[in-house]
């Protein structure tokens, strides 16, 4: 029978990460210099991520969508979606801004790449002061315009620069140019795609001295030109009520902080559940399973054919929950 599922992350050294994965997260990434981000759940092809607990230990997420389909992912999802699983879960830590980029809608990353587009949705879970990222550009601009900017170098005078804290919700659909400053650990969840177009890099050089590849070209038919900043919201949770912090085709995603045991019934649901936990520890309860505790840090796939469980904190607990409408 299937189980609550946890995973082995997926460290990537980042030229901009940093160390509070580890600090902060408390996930030991070993002797990666510098530690990007941690896909907690990953079906993309050569990353794809590895069952860390119970009988299936060392199967593969698509392995087991392959062998369970609707019982791991729900009919819906499995309909649309065959053996690929459809969204991508990570923590990303940038110590240093990661470069401006934009990445492609469903129709243009078919065409070019025979890949789904990227709309994805970030939760800061920690910021320095007075750490900001981008979010669009400030006001409704051209390609002409944009191409103006990004030859003198002054493209950031046109961009949408935010100030951030801890509980801000981002939403970034396919299309919209964003970049995550310096001094920012949040929780990031999008759609399965790897397809990234980075329009400018700081003049940056990697390890061996060289400027990084941009996209410009690529990028020019991906931006959407709007300036518009509808996809900034601030955030704070309801103690013991789920609250919802992002809702579109490809997911939904709620905040939940809770100090006493919650009842949950996806009796109604035809989609896997994501548990992120992103500050205390939980005891997850289901029938027929042995008891999950989840901690800081991790991340539990539940599947769709387990349609009730108690989440019981210990003491306190903060977790987003993932799924698909």
């Amino acid at each position: 029978m299937l189980y609550p599922l946890k995973f082995k992350p997926i460290f990537k050294d980042k030229i901009w990460g940093g160390q509070k994965i580890r600090t902060v997260l408390k996930k030991d990434f070993g002797k990666l210099n510098n530690c990007g981000e941690s896909w907690e759940l990953s079906g993309v092809e050569g990353d794809v991520s590895l069952v860390s607990n119970g009988f299936l230990v060392e199967n593969t997420l698509n392995e087991l969508v392959e062998i369970y389909m609707s019982e791991l992912v729900g009919e819906k999802v499995y309909e649309k979606f065959g053996v690929e699983f459809p969204l991508l879960i990570k923590y990303i830590d940038a110590s240093d801004k990661l470069s401006i980029q934009v990445h492609p809608n469903d129709e243009l990353a078919r065409e070019r790449h025979n890949a789904y587009g990227k709309t994805e949705m970030w939760y800061v879970i920690q910021a320095d002061d007075e750490a900001e990222l981008i979010s669009g550009f400030n006001e409704t601009i051209n390609k002409e315009v944009y191409l103006k900017h990004l030859e003198n170098k002054s493209l950031k005078n046109i961009l949408n620069s935010v100030k951030v804290k801890p509980g801000d919700v981002f939403f970034i659909p396919a299309g919209m140019v964003h970049a995550i400053g310096g001094g920012i650990l949040l929780a990031e969840i999008q759609q399965t795609s790897d397809v990234t177009y980075r329009i400018f890099d700081w003049d940056r050089v990697d390890d061996k001295g060289e400027p990084r590849e941009l996209h410009t070209d690529l990028a020019l038919d991906a931006i959407c030109y709007d300036g518009k900043d509808e996809f900034h919201r601030e955030f704070k949770p309801l103690l013991n009520q789920p609250m919802n912090i992002a809702d579109c085709k490809y997911f939904t995603t709620n905040i939940l902080e809770f100090n006493q045991p919650i009842e949950k019934s996806y009796l109604d649901f035809d989609s896997f559940v994501i548990y992120m936990c992103l500050e205390g520890s939980l005891t997850l309860l289901t029938n027929g399973c042995e008891n999950t505790v989840i901690n800081m840090g991790e991340t539990v796939l539940l599947p769709a054919l387990i349609d009730e469980v108690n989440l019981i904190p210990n003491k306190k607990a903060k977790i987003l929950e993932i799924y698909i409408s």
